[in-house]
């Protein structure tokens, strides 16, 4: 197989372990905490996880290994999108179980959890892995969106385990994964399998993050990949002088990506989507902060800047989410389809006109025609609109142009004003993992194998202490429950994993606001180049800013 150079190089990077994990397996042994509870609901999550809710939180350290010692057949499923560093999440999960018992077998299920319903499978080997180590993407074995939830899937996968002698299931993805692994876990566990469930925390979006799990692996390789690209465009940006570049960075549901690149690369202008929705801002407030950045600088002569968007802006908007669910109830059920048989845009107009209510359509007439129209295309499974198929970037660069053409009207703007526009999501899914990642997603991996060789199930591989150098790192397990609140989801109460969104009194933010002024009106640019995976440590290993700041370093 011909590689790359610097696949070549990754290949034979040896990934970092926490300290009591590198005292070899039978020299490590279980510290139990305190039970836990959910973080809201108690008592109905309690209900609805009576088996596998109130366990308590576990720790490794060096000590005699009092596990029972057995053969382990385990099964392991990439769930949901990728993030850099699932591969090593499966390598250090395979080097563990090879290393406790030379003949324990790890089953690879094809294409997230519907492998697992349909009994796809490989069975992975030395040489096999060996291609993907210290690599990005989800190509060892793929993922897929398939919820698991129902009981008849929990019945279905039960019966794939027992045909194979699988003793013990690890799902690899982001909150709802995790949610359905804890529901998995809590079937197996009340039908008597013997089949173990454990999650591992992953999401290039940050948001599933809490007091126990500092990040979630993916962030530190996506934000760097990124902020590299933010900052190869402000260098362009200050050298032509004549461009305003519009960026949107994923973040559906929270601002963590967009928030760290601000932090990594200084940008003119960074929106952080929990201060919209806290300071109720609407769109035209949003158009005139960036105006004003693009006011300021042009009295300075500089016609020129950058603006980071996060994904989901749009929804913190009360105005626009007000919009968007009343053209969710317009063309409920049949509606729709009479709408789309419709022939031109100005009777699909009119339409909606007279389905809207006067203050949406107030905000629906105010937006671009372009970013109107996306708001018709394609709807969701559920019949709702698409918001990730809004560009935001286009909609507040067209609105800041309309501000500053009544400025230049009434005389207070003189500058010039042309606009870029760019969106960073595949980008940074698939990098090559960073050190961190690479460190990180391999000492999950190993970790997630020591939790179900000591039995538990439903739980959450956990290594926490990440600002420190991995030797620090502190390796255990939490239950998944301890997470979980309830939430209305398509008209039902459902268990899922809380999310976590930007802190506005947390550190990371507060350095973000406390320097955005003087960003706004100077050229600031930071240049963080790309992810260095050679050299000193100082440059290879540094954590995100984000978790840097929460840990006060």
């Amino acid at each position: 197989m011909n590689v790359s150079p610097l696949q070549a190089a990754r290949y034979a990077y040896t990934p970092k372990l926490p300290g009591m994990l590198r005292h070899g397996i039978a020299d490590i042994c279980v510290k139990e905490g305190e039970p836990t509870q959910s973080v809201a609901d108690q008592e109905k999550i309690q209900a609805l996880f009576p088996n596998t809710y109130g366990k308590k939180e576990i720790t490794f350290q060096k000590g005699a290994n009092t596990s029972p010692a057995k053969k382990q057949v385990v099964g392991v499923i990439l769930s949901g999108g990728q993030a850099p560093g699932g591969h090593n999440v499966v390598c250090g999960l395979y080097d563990a179980l090879k290393a406790t018992n030379s003949e324990n077998v790890l089953y690879g299920f094809k294409g997230g959890p519907s492998g697992l319903l349909e009994d796809d499978y490989l069975i992975f080997d030395d040489a096999y892995i060996d291609q993907f180590r210290n690599t990005g993407g989800f190509d060892i074995i793929g993922s897929g969106r398939t919820k698991l939830e129902t009981e008849e899937q929990f019945a279905v996968a039960a019966k794939v385990c027992e045909k194979h002698g699988i003793t013990a299931i690890v799902i690899i993805g982001g909150d709802d994964s995790n949610t359905n692994a804890a529901v998995l876990a809590e079937y197996m566990a009340a039908h008597n399998t013997g089949v173990q469930v454990i999650g591992c925390p992953k999401t290039i979006d940050g948001d599933l993050k809490n007091e126990d799990i500092e990040a979630s692996f993916g962030f530190d390789t996506a934000t760097k990949t990124y902020s590299e690209l933010i900052g190869n465009i402000e260098r362009d940006c200050n050298s032509s002088k004549k461009y305003w570049h519009f960026i949107k960075v994923m973040g559906r549901s929270a601002s963590h990506v967009a928030l760290e690149c601000a932090l990594e690369t200084q940008p003119n202008v960074c929106l952080i989507s929990e201060e919209v929705a806290e300071k109720k801002m609407s769109l035209s407030q949003i158009a005139d902060q960036i105006a004003d950045s693009v006011e300021k600088r042009a009295s300075l002569g500089m016609n020129f800047g950058v603006v980071i968007i996060p994904e989901g802006v749009v929804e913190f908007v009360p105005e626009f989410s007000a919009l968007i669910a009343e053209i969710n109830e317009m063309l409920a059920g049949s509606k729709a389809a009479q709408f789309n048989e419709l022939g031109s845009w100005d009777e699909k107009y009119a339409f909606i006109s007279e389905g809207l209510s006067a203050e949406s359509m107030k905000v629906f007439e105010i937006l671009p025609q372009a970013i109107q129209q996306q708001l018709f295309l394609e709807r969701d499974p559920h019949g709702n609109v698409q918001v990730s198929l809004i560009e935001s970037e286009k909609l507040f660069s067209a609105m800041v142009g309309a501000k500053l053409a009544q400025r230049k009207a009434a005389g207070t703007y003189t500058g010039k004003y042309a606009t870029q526009h760019h969106f960073f999501g595949y980008e940074g899914r698939c990098a090559f993992p960073s050190n961190f990642d690479s460190d990180y997603c391999y000492s999950l991996g190993y970790n997630a194998f020591m939790l179900i060789q000591y039995g538990y199930t439903g739980y959450l591989s956990k290594v926490s202490n990440l600002s420190r150098p991995a030797e620090e790192w502190i390796a255990g397990g939490m239950p998944i429950t301890k997470m979980m609140n309830m939430e209305r989801r398509h008209g039902e109460d459902k268990p899922v994993i809380r999310k976590a969104l930007v802190e506005l009194d947390g550190a990371p933010f507060k350095y973000f606001e406390a320097h955005r002024e003087e960003w706004a009106e100077k050229t600031c640019y930071l240049f963080p180049g790309a992810i260095q995976y050679f050299g000193p440590a100082s440059v290879c290993d540094i954590t995100t800013r984000t978790l840097a700041l929460e840990k006060g370093m």
